[in-house]
């Protein structure tokens, strides 16, 4: 799927929706390793961006990204509009990812 008709958007400009196919989904559960946290615990001690956790969400972002697209291939779709993101924590240290959106076949205007 092309990344670049996927948007936050209700439309996308240029293109009409031809069918709506339903919600898509990706999640990711991802926990912080010991390493991961006694490295990121060094980190805080001197302030600024914790880049250890910074690499671990862009990864899970990019996971459940990825996840959300391949479902809505697996339906048919070539694009998805009101794309989101989510997260809880589902215990301590233990984080839930969620991208979701509606898959759409779309037609060039």
């Amino acid at each position: 799927m092309n990344h670049k008709l996927i948007t936050t958007g209700l439309a996308l400009e240029g293109y009409k929706i031809k069918e709506n196919l339903g919600i898509v989904k990706g999640i990711v559960v991802r926990s912080r390793s010991v390493f991961g946290t006694i490295g990121a615990g060094f980190q805080t001690l001197f302030g600024g961006n914790i880049t250890i956790y910074t690499d671990l969400c862009e990864r899970t972002r990019y996971d459940s990204f990825e996840l959300m697209v391949r479902h809505a291939e697996e339906l048919g779709a070539n694009g998805i509009i009101s794309f989101r993101y989510d997260a809880n924590e589902v215990m301590s240290g233990v984080t839930e990812v969620l991208a979701y959106g509606t898959a759409v076949i779309l037609e060039k205007e």
